[in-house]
């Protein structure tokens, strides 16, 4: 999930605050019902736009407003706490989606027939991070993070896709002695740490790291050594200045060819081919560990589509989001954002992300483990902190700590 970090206090919420507040109101200048959609995919907001035009001829007396705003996460819990909430949110499957379930926010979807157009796995993300049965959002996009190569560096210099931690290093050490660069690091950008930690962490924590969580246990601070190592060792295979680039420079960077791999989700991609819309590109699985056969992409709710329990329009609300889970544009929208669909039967067949349909196809896929991190612990920052200063010790000592002081307040 690309920039929502888990920023709302569950406890911070209460439904009192939330009562009688709605982001739709209807223009008596023209008769128009008015709804918002507001979500954090900034960089979706054209694809979008395109959506709620075609709705807005099927509807004409429904008029869509679009809000995505930098720092939508910040954004939006301001506007909770006036209550000031958005007729549907869009947010992604982490700490966010449950404090504002337990907050009362949406509206209980749970016997909900579009709920049936949906992979059983991804409601049960939903189910698991917020620790509920009931289900108050659809989940509609869903994405993967991964290692997008440039093909043409691999194919002049004899590479082959690696499949384990040891062969990863193999290939990024044959790319630094033919004078290229293997990686474009953009830690100017804090949350650009998540998706190697991500990538690293699922596959490295141990199968009951969450089943321990749920006693009570946190174990961060023991097993998520050999991720933390793994990504200070990355580094050293990165470019001057790794501290001082950010995600859109990063982007034109690897479109312009500064280095072979780029370190992102599948999000990125659309904004690399803006920038170069020649480059022949790749994503193939972060290969985490030595363990081929057992490594696991991940996958997760990049966007639901929560209706609000205060909205003054809920029909017109629910109208809009029946429409977005109507087949042709629910493919439209992840064949524009180079995204996976939640919904059953819609597949991504974008060929720069074809190294990574096996592994849907097998299902060896697990969810962004930053989704499970309670709000107030900010990873990105102390891993910003990591990759500048590398130090890991200093790191797990840090995070287990801050864990375990959200923790104790609850």
């Amino acid at each position: 999930m690309k920039k929502t970090i888990a920023i709302l206090s569950a406890g911070v919420l209460s439904l009192s605050l939330l009562a009688g507040c709605g982001g739709g109101e209807e223009d008596s200048s023209d008769g128009k019902v008015k709804i918002e959609f507001f979500h954090h995919k900034r960089e979706g907001m054209e694809t979008i736009d395109k959506l709620i035009a075609k709705f807005e001829k099927e509807n004409p007396n429904i008029d869509v407003e679009q809000a995505s705003p930098p720092e939508p996460s910040t954004v939006l819990r301001t506007r909770v706490s006036k209550s000031d909430i958005p007729d549907i949110i869009g947010v992604g499957g982490d700490m966010t989606y449950k404090d504002l379930s337990e907050a009362g926010v949406f509206a209980d979807i749970s016997d909900d027939k579009s709920l049936e157009k949906v992979q059983p796995a991804y409601v049960q993300m939903l189910k698991d991070v917020s620790g509920l049965e009931e289900v108050y959002a659809i989940p509609f996009a869903t994405n993967a993070v991964g290692v997008i190569y440039n093909k043409a560096v691999f194919t002049e210099l004899g590479l082959e896709i690696p499949k384990t931690w040891d062969e990863f290093i193999e290939v990024s050490e044959s790319i630094k002695a033919a004078g290229k660069t293997p990686f474009f690091h953009t830690y100017k950008d804090a949350w650009t740490t998540l998706p190697s930690f991500n990538a690293l962490v699922a596959n490295t924590q141990g199968d009951d790291f969450y089943s321990e969580l749920n006693k009570g246990n946190i174990l961060a601070g023991k097993r998520y050594k050999e991720a933390a190592e793994k990504m200070v060792q990355l580094t050293e295979y990165g470019h001057k200045n790794q501290q001082g680039v950010g995600y859109n420079d990063g982007n034109t960077a690897f479109a312009n060819g500064e280095a072979a791999m780029y370190l992102q989700g599948v999000w990125a991609i659309p904004e690399i081919k803006k920038a170069n819309p020649d480059l022949e590109l790749g994503v193939f699985p972060f290969p985490a560990t030595n363990h081929a056969d057992e490594v696991k992409v991940i996958s997760g709710v990049d966007l639901i589509l929560g209706l609000a329990a205060s909205s003054k329009h809920p029909e017109e609300a629910k109208k809009f989001i029946e429409f977005l889970l109507e087949e042709e544009n629910a493919k439209q929208y992840i064949q524009e954002q180079n995204s996976f669909s939640a919904l059953n039967g819609i597949t991504q067949d974008d060929p720069s992300v074809a190294d990574l349909k096996a592994s849907f196809e097998k299902g060896a896929l697990t969810d962004f483990p930053d989704h499970y991190i309670p709000t107030g612990v900010a990873p990105e920052k102390t891993l910003q902190t990591l990759v500048l200063e590398k130090d890991v010790d200093a790191f797990l000592e840090k995070l287990q700590k801050d864990w375990e002081k959200v923790q104790d307040r609850k």
